[in-house]
């Protein structure tokens, strides 16, 4: 493999870990490791300095180089100190001549090294380090290794530049966030917090299916605690309280104290009902034995509301509402109970038993259909082409995402057939708008599944709907995504290479979420590479290292001579930014929803045939 494709190799790891959580130190100590495998070096060593120029990290690819790079710091002096002071690179292909660093120098000979090349880690005006390269003999590195060398270190600083600022406002911003959030005497959520996670949680529910139940707890008289015991007592009775509660709540759940003795309970991903109240029951339970405070043997009980969200009633408001309603029908009962306000009319079995059973008989009825969203020009919106989505309205649960479809489908078999049909349908489509409206589509994606592509004769079957619907096979894109690659890669490269010989298109879909690797690249003939959402929401924050990793992977594509597309383009600046950092296309909201096919071809009678067709843009 050249040093270019190590390069743009390393590159795209790198920019895929930039996307996680990684530590600095973790991050700096793979790229030492790594830069070992794309230049002519024998090791590698990175020192971080503070603005005092005081070394604040070391990390070497190696023991001995470690120990090396922290010398410089010890004897106040070494290519990495100079090359940080001066922001200029450092040169000393031969360390035995070497007049400039005394003390360094013999030392790293007595370690075995002769040569040693330094880039400094910069940011515009900002110095942060510099990245030391080392090699057991000496010598010059070539212009382009050198050159390759200050990428890595420039996409190492815009990263570290950006981190530390974040790192520092969000230290603050949490401290600060944490005290509102959280209840002071107990810990617990407070009501805002509650709030927060309550609207996600409903959310949720309505892409799940899965119900949510609010349990609204109050203690029994206990103002009686405070009149007689003082509030002292009353707010250690309350740090009991919180802790017994705390005992029974499932994994997942969140307990919040509202004010005074009104404690809430948060159970998301019902699988039913009662879930929700034996834990009520639990609660319940938990008062039975007296509480010790301060000395006293306090009794106690509570009393518990529940309700349930459900289809069409999935207000948070009502739900804390409805709880609280059922709380004091169980305290006007005498106390020490629950009772329960059941909102839901469909939960997860009745969901999963509808959606399974009904799934097969609304394919064989046709009552499926096709919903289109628009592939654009990034710069200016001109329509380039559709990707083709399944939609299915379930007539009680409404609209079924394909995030619950596609796996029940591929768990009963359906998915073959479904596959087929999708596929079949949007050659369909095309053909009937390229023959009413000229070429102005351009193109029809269409995603396939693991089960299609390492099923049998997926190729035929491709070649099959091309010949009978009358698609042209270079207007036909198929869209697969890394995660699907790896279950078995030398199969999906026979298959997809098969397909590729129709003269089908191949995509690379939600690049950089996954292993990304050239292996997939090189060993698979795709056309275009689709950068993962995940990473286009970020270029437009004015982060550094963001531009960093979009760039890297633009850099990866041109070199494979891919284009690109920028996926889950939401807002103006992410379309501008994708466009500037030199994305062919753009996908999202954007720019389009996904349309229903008489919707889109709405669009199409507007526009003459054969003309271009550009989406309206906000700027």
């Amino acid at each position: 493999m050249s040093r270019d494709a190590r390069l743009a190799e390393v590159l795209v790891e790198f920019a895929h870990t930039l996307g996680t959580d990684f530590s600095l130190n973790a991050i700096l100590d793979r790229l030492v490791l790594r830069v070992v495998d794309v230049l002519p070096v024998t090791g590698a060593g990175v020192m971080l300095m503070e603005p005092d120029a005081e070394l604040h990290f070391v990390a070497g690819s190696n023991k001995t180089i470690f120990e090396i790079e922290a010398l410089q710091r010890d004897f106040d002096e070494g290519p990495c100190l100079e090359a940080y002071r001066t922001g200029r690179a450092v040169a000393i292909p031969d360390l035995s001549v070497d007049q400039r660093f005394p003390k360094f120098s013999p030392r790293a000979l007595a370690a075995g090294l002769e040569a040693v090349f330094t880039f400094p880690l910069r940011l515009d005006e900002h110095r942060l380090g510099a990245l030391d390269l080392y090699r057991d003999t000496p010598g010059s590195l070539s212009p382009g290794d050198s050159r390759a060398a200050q990428i890595l270190a420039d996409v190492a600083a815009a990263y570290l530049f950006n981190a530390h600022s974040r790192q520092v406002a969000s230290d603050t911003l949490a401290s600060v966030r944490h005290h509102s959030l959280h209840d002071p005497l107990t810990g617990l959520a407070n009501r805002t917090l509650f709030a927060e996670l309550l609207d996600h949680a409903v959310a949720s529910a309505r892409r799940s299916h899965l119900p949510v139940a609010v349990l609204f707890v109050d203690l029994d008289r206990f103002k009686l605690i405070n009149d007689r015991f003082g509030h002292h007592v009353g707010d250690l009775m309350l740090l009991s309280v919180a802790d017994r509660l705390t005992q029974q709540l499932r994994p997942g759940d969140t307990l919040a104290r509202f004010a005074g003795d009104e404690f809430v309970i948060l159970c998301e991903n019902l699988s039913h009902p009662t879930d929700a109240e034996r834990l009520a029951e639990r609660v319940v339970s938990a008062f039975v034995e007296p509480f010790e405070v301060n000395g006293r043997s306090i009794e106690m009980s509570a009393s518990v509301g529940i309700a349930f969200s459900g289809p069409g009633e999935d207000v948070p408001e009502s739900l804390l509402h409805d709880a609280d309603f059922a709380m004091y029908e169980a305290k006007a009962s005498g106390g020490a109970s629950y009772r329960v306000v059941n909102r839901a009319t469909l939960f997860e079995a009745d969901r999963r038993a509808h959606v399974e059973g009904d799934l097969p008989v609304a394919f064989r009825r046709g009552e499926l259909d096709l919903a289109y969203q628009p592939l654009t020009q990034s710069h200016d919106g001109t329509l380039v082409g559709v990707e083709a989505l399944l939609r299915w309205n379930h007539p009680k649960l409404g609209p079924v995402p394909p995030i619950t479809m596609i796996p029940l489908a591929e768990r009963s078999g359906l998915i073959l057939s479904l596959g087929e049909w999708v596929l079949r349908q949007a050659c369909r489509d095309f053909v009937r708008w390229n023959s009413t409206h000229g070429s102005a589509v351009g193109h029809v994606a269409v995603n396939v599944s693991a089960r299609q592509i390492m099923g049998p004769d997926f190729s035929t079957t491709v070649a099959r709907i091309i010949d009978d619907t009358g698609m042209d096979p270079a207007c036909l894109h198929l869209e697969v995504t890394e995660s699907l690659l790896l279950d078995d890669i030398a199969r999906a490269q026979d298959t997809l290479s098969a397909v590729k010989t129709l003269g089908v298109q191949l995509s690379l879909d939600d690049f950089g979420t996954g292993y990304s690797s050239l292996t997939y690249l090189q060993s698979i003939p795709f056309d275009t590479l689709k950068i993962d959402r995940s990473i286009i929401a970020h270029i437009a924050d004015d982060q550094p290292a963001a531009s960093a990793i979009v760039n890297s992977i633009i850099g990866l594509a041109r070199a494979l001579d891919l284009t690109v597309v920028a996926e889950g383009v939401e807002t103006r600046e992410q379309r501008i930014r994708s466009a500037e950092l030199g994305c062919d296309l753009a996908q999202g909201f954007h720019l389009s929803p996904p349309l229903p096919t008489a919707e889109l071809e709405h669009q199409l009678l507007d526009h003459a045939s054969n003309a271009p067709i550009r989406l309206p843009l906000a700027g």
